[in-house]
């Protein structure tokens, strides 16, 4: 996965992957690539939020505390 994918991409990407796969648009040794690729695209978007989650409660709990 590049470093400079972006989140809204990677979800794109994702839900570009599912849509196929529910409308059965890939062969079976196809579908094998494909879910190994949904699933770095999970881990990465997992990975993105977790540490955007981090950083909004470092600056939240920064900004609640006395200067």
């Amino acid at each position: 996965m590049k470093d400079e994918l972006k989140y809204e991409e990677a979800l794109g990407q994702l839900e570009t992957i599912v849509r196929k796969m529910e409308n059965n648009e890939y062969d079976i040794d196809e579908l094998a690539v494909q879910l190994k690729a949904a699933q770095q695209l999970i881990k990465f978007c997992k990975d993105k939020l977790t540490k955007t989650e981090a950083e909004i409660l470092k600056l939240n709990s920064d900004r609640a505390q006395p200067a």
